[in-house]
């Protein structure tokens, strides 16, 4: 049987249209997360938001499912009411952290949170790496996470070039 490896990885280079997928909770849409949008904008990372990239009569499902099969990477602002968000069993949160998990491309940015305070409601976002504005600016953060999509970048050039 044919290696479908060098296939897979030029769809996944093809279909990249965002760097990263702003998952957030439904009440952080109008601030904190608009504000991480824009900041990482600031660093030519090109983000899929909900607040920009729903258009009014489409399928809300469908595009979120677009949103992350053609992003990079996925980050996820823990806030309070991300936390709310997460106990419920039937959110879209829930499903948009699942589908990042499972592609193993997750990064958790705590703000108003605790690692701790996240554990108790998803350990296993909890047991990811990521980064707490209670450490440092969210300026700074976002710094981190451009270098990061620089990072993949070039890891997608480097599957490219060993085609």
């Amino acid at each position: 049987m044919r290696d479908l490896e060098p296939v897979r990885a030029a769809t996944v280079v093809r279909t990249q249209e965002q760097d990263i997928f702003l998952c957030h909770a439904w009440p952080d849409r109008q601030a904190d997360a608009k504000h991480v949008y824009e900041l990482l904008l600031g660093r030519d990372v090109s983000v899929w938001f909900s607040e920009v990239s729903l258009r009014p009569g489409t399928d809300m499902r469908v595009a979120i499912e677009r949103g992350l099969i053609s992003s990079r990477m996925g980050i996820v602002l823990v806030t309070p009411s991300m936390l709310d968000t997460l106990r419920r069993d039937r959110s879209v949160a829930n499903n948009e952290l699942s589908a990042l998990l499972r592609r193993n491309l997750l990064v958790p940015v705590m703000h108003d949170v605790t690692f701790e305070q996240l554990d108790q409601v998803s350990p296993i976002l909890a047991s990811r790496g990521g980064f707490s504005t209670a450490e440092e600016p969210m300026e700074d953060i976002v710094v981190k996470l451009a270098e990061l999509v620089g990072e993949l970048l070039e890891e997608e050039r480097g599957q490219g070039s060993n085609r």
